[in-house]
């Protein structure tokens, strides 16, 4: 029996999650001291707190302000996003604000500041300390696109001259201000970089080995002015903590942190995925009505000017319809089965696009590729689809055998042909793209899907017009 209790107790623990989000509130909204209520909350993770925040009101998150320091204030902002994190610190009075600030990553720092008011943001970044206050320009400098945008100052940076003494010392020194020590960057006297040192090879190393032995030369950097689309792949590829960001002429600026790289390529994911479903931006729970409208509503008008030529080649075939009604019921699987494939191909192509070195010859053995996929498919759709849509024409619709297989091996050929098509299609839209200097992802699944149906339009009711009406004269 005690056994069978322990068990129940174990497996109870395991499945319920402690609910933080009410103790915090109820810490919140309790009438203990500050100082107590304040030792209570520094039991909890920052991404607690930063949950908590927006079900809270005003006046309770302005108590929470007070109540906790600015350490603990800039851990719960590190995990919000921007916008988010801007409002709350928009609520701050100017000495909280400020001390929170100088507490942040400097690109958190950076990118939060440009959420708030021009004012306010001037009055903050003046009360900073120079050092602070030179770094979160320089990353404020840069394009919201730009590697530099998304590098931090947080870490340790050493002259080339230095004895493995004085390396230490100054590691030690720089570690007060700094927690990411894992790698220790070096530099000339101009500040330009000359490569990168492990933490374990600077403890281990002798007294008399030179810094230049366990220095390494050939460390991945980037340069502040690349766009993050270009380094995607390289920022995926690399597997230090940190990489360096150097300027235009090689001197050392900051790091990208592995952090840095997981919010880079999140993001860049998201961005890409809200093309994909034909928005301009991502959209979040909060969005304005407005804003999500304003996103939403380009795409739609293109889309609404492609439908409309859809529906004036359909209208064109208005004889075809008129004279064999029943290809109407079967318009439906051309379309569908054409916008699929198209957008598979769109996927793929995008995901290959990523790799900047992609050759002409590499791209032509791509497209001839995913051409070769939809028409295998489309081989092995069609002749499912001649075999079924023929005997349910001929079983349920009391059609004879001939004029049942004639429709549905009409309706097979012009999927094969669709899917071909639209797989080449799905293919060169995003090449062209590239081609011409836009972001693939543009080439979005709607995009693809309506030059699709019209594809499969013209297909299926040409060959439903030549093949069933004229040739066999079914109508």
């Amino acid at each position: 029996m005690a056994n069978e209790i322990n068990n129940k107790t174990v497996e109870t623990m395991l499945t319920e999650r402690p609910d933080y989000e009410n103790e915090i509130i109820r810490i919140i909204r309790g009438s203990y001291s500050p100082k107590t209520a304040q030792g209570m909350l520094e039991d909890y993770h920052g991404s607690d707190v930063a949950q908590v925040m927006e079900n809270l009101n005003s006046q309770e998150r302005k108590k929470l302000y007070r109540i906790c320091s600015a350490e603990m204030l800039a851990d719960a902002l590190e995990h919000l996003e921007e916008d988010d994190a801007g409002a709350y610190l928009n609520e701050m009075d100017l000495k909280k604000a400020s001390a929170v600030v100088s507490m942040l990553e400097t690109d958190s720092a950076a990118n939060i500041l440009r959420e708030i008011q021009k004012e306010k943001r001037s009055l903050i970044i003046d009360s900073l300390s120079p050092e602070i206050r030179s770094d979160i320009r320089l990353i404020a400098s840069f394009d919201e696109d730009e590697i530099g945008s998304r590098m931090t100052t947080n870490c340790v940076v050493i002259l080339d001259t230095l004895t493995v003494p004085q390396a230490m010392n100054e590691l030690i020194s720089q570690a007060e201000e700094n927690d990411n020590i894992s790698t220790i960057f070096v530099t000339d006297e101009t500040g330009e970089f000359s490569g990168a040192i492990d933490l374990r090879d600077l403890i281990t190393a002798r007294r008399n080995d030179t810094l230049d032995s366990i220095t390494v030369t050939s460390f991945p950097y980037l340069y502040a002015q690349e766009t993050i689309d270009d380094c995607i792949e390289q920022l995926k590829n690399y597997s230090e903590a940190s990489i360096p960001v150097l300027d235009n002429n090689n001197r050392f600026l900051g790091v990208i942190t592995a952090q840095n790289v997981i919010e880079v390529i999140d993001d860049e994911m998201g961005e890409d995925y809200a093309k994909l479903g034909g928005l301009t931006a991502e959209e979040d729970l909060h969005e304005p009505l407005f804003q999500s409208i304003k996103k939403r509503l380009p795409w739609l008008l293109a889309l609404l000017g492609l439908g409309i030529i859809v529906s004036t080649v359909v209208g064109a075939f208005e004889k075809v319809v008129a004279q064999l009604t029943m290809i109407m019921a079967f318009q439906s699987l051309i379309l569908d089965m054409a916008g699929n494939v198209g957008t598979q191909s769109l996927a793929v192509t995008i995901r290959v696009l990523m790799d900047e070195d992609l050759s002409v010859g590499q791209k032509f053995k791509l497209v001839a590729k995913e051409t070769r996929v939809g028409f295998s498919n489309g081989i092995i759709l069609g002749a499912i689809s001649i075999l079924f849509v023929g005997l349910y024409i001929m079983l349920f619709k009391g059609k004879d055998i001939l004029f049942a297989f004639s429709v549905s091996g009409c309706i097979g050929l012009a999927l094969l042909i669709a899917m071909a098509v639209s797989s080449a299609v799905g293919t060169l839209i995003p090449i062209f793209f590239k081609k011409i200097k836009i972001d693939p992802a543009v080439a979005s699944g709607p995009l693809i899907t309506t030059i699709n149906d019209l594809v499969a339009v013209v297909t299926y009711y040409g060959l439903s017009w030549v093949f069933l009406i004229n040739f066999l004269q079914l109508s």
